[in-house]
């Protein structure tokens, strides 16, 4: 009986909303962050329609990487193909932003007002909506019309700056970073402006650039370096002022990184790797000192661990709560069963019922599973679908299909 009784109330007991359920978003933006932005809504529930050219978001055309961009960017979405250029595609924007709560855009800078659609034509038209625009260097200064990407960002934000070794060329981040996390901070911004819309019932205008964001990224540097410190440069691995710091060491098999540099750690690890002697080293015995002899350093601690394996270093450094990693493979991570317990790896579910792999959010609400989207659409996908809900007739579509206004 008590069984039955359970199974009833689970039966009968409501799934919680999504948080962002019945919130419509449009999305006009190409490659990722843009589209990333409106996938974070959209993965919190949001509804969200992506507004293509009628030959696709420019990803589609970069070859493979860009279909994993659109792959990783665009799943839970509608896509609809509109030539904005024309009258009858351009009515259909303006019809489909009478509906929506949110729009998002990283076109290149000028475009989306040549088109009719910038933040204040369509703002003073609809009041309530939150516009969210990410531009490559802002709207305000001399370079707000040049194009922007990522590698750009990175480049004038002082990060690659920093990134590399001293005598070798300046580096990029392995992975476009920048745009990743204008994706997230944009859909911060949104969530803000949707909450404050809660209370004033007024939208509001958001801007963010990848170059803000990628200063923002180095928050800690900057903030030393405005503070009075010298010039941050290129190290490699390890950190100016304190060692050992973020070193990269060899492993009998690999790879790992090291941190240990407050004094506590420092004469935690010295006693664990059997070298206690270390710790009243006159070379080691402060973290300036150790900051000193840095290549020093460097030596005894690869004689105290290249001899283990990489997980024999993370199991034995860290059940002594020392910080440390094992430099993996992509291959590797998708083995770690952290990430496999972390519910990250999900899988996004095509319209034909395939499935393939795809990273969810990296963070959970509360015991609410984590959402399995449906897969990116392939450009188009759901015209008809999204003309109808705006109240078109089978014979209005197929005319818009005629005239080329929709694809």
């Amino acid at each position: 009986m008590v069984a039955s009784m359970r199974f009833q109330n689970e039966e009968t007991t409501p799934k919680p909303a999504a948080p962002l359920e019945g919130v419509r978003v449009l999305d006009l933006g190409q490659y990722i962050a843009g589209p990333g932005a409106a996938m974070v809504l959209a993965e919190l529930g949001a509804r969200v329609v992506k507004v293509e050219p009628l030959a696709g978001d420019q990803a589609r055309h970069i070859g493979s990487y860009g279909e994993s961009m659109i792959r990783a960017y665009s799943r839970g979405k509608q896509s609809i193909a509109l030539d904005l250029k024309s009258g009858a595609g351009r009515e259909i924007a303006w019809r489909l932003i009478g509906e929506s709560d949110v729009l998002i855009q990283n076109l290149r800078p000028g475009a989306v007002e040549a088109l009719g659609f910038g933040p204040e034509a369509v703002r003073e038209r609809f009041p309530a909506l939150v516009y969210l625009s990410i531009s490559g260097f802002g709207h305000q200064g001399p370079s707000s019309g040049r194009p922007g990407y990522d590698i750009a960002a990175q480049a004038e934000s002082g990060l690659m700056s920093v990134t590399g070794e001293a005598d070798r060329l300046p580096q990029k981040v392995g992975v476009p970073i920048i745009d990743a996390a204008a994706a997230h901070l944009g859909a911060q911004a949104v969530l803000a402006a949707l909450f404050g819309r809660s209370r004033t019932g007024r939208g509001e205008t958001l801007r963010t650039s990848l170059l803000e964001v990628a200063m923002h990224l180095q928050a800690t540097t900057w903030c030393d370096y405005l503070g009075g410190a010298p010039e941050p440069s290129r190290i490699g691995d390890g950190q100016p002022n304190n060692a050992p710091a973020a070193e990269v060491l060899p492993t009998r098999d690999g790879h790992i990184v090291l941190s240990a540099y407050a004094e506590e750690h420092w004469a935690r690890f010295c006693r664990v790797v059997g070298r206690e002697d270390l710790i009243a080293d006159p070379r080691f015995c402060s973290n300036a000192l150790r900051v000193q002899h840095r290549t020093e350093l460097r030596a005894v601690l690869r004689d105290c661990l290249s001899a283990m394996t990489s997980e024999e270093c993370v199991s034995l450094l860290s059940r002594n709560q020392i910080v440390v990693g094992a430099v993996r493979s992509y291959a590797q991570v998708l083995q770690s069963p952290d990430v496999q317990a972390s519910g990250m790896l999900i899988d996004a579910i095509r319209a034909d019922g395939a499935r393939h792999a795809a990273l969810a959010l990296p963070y959970t609400l509360g015991d609410a599973p984590r959402a399995t989207p449906p897969a990116a659409p392939s450009c188009g996908a759901d015209t008809d679908a999204v003309l109808a809900a705006l109240g078109f007739g089978a014979d209005e579509i197929a005319r818009l299909r005629e005239q080329r206004a929709v694809a």
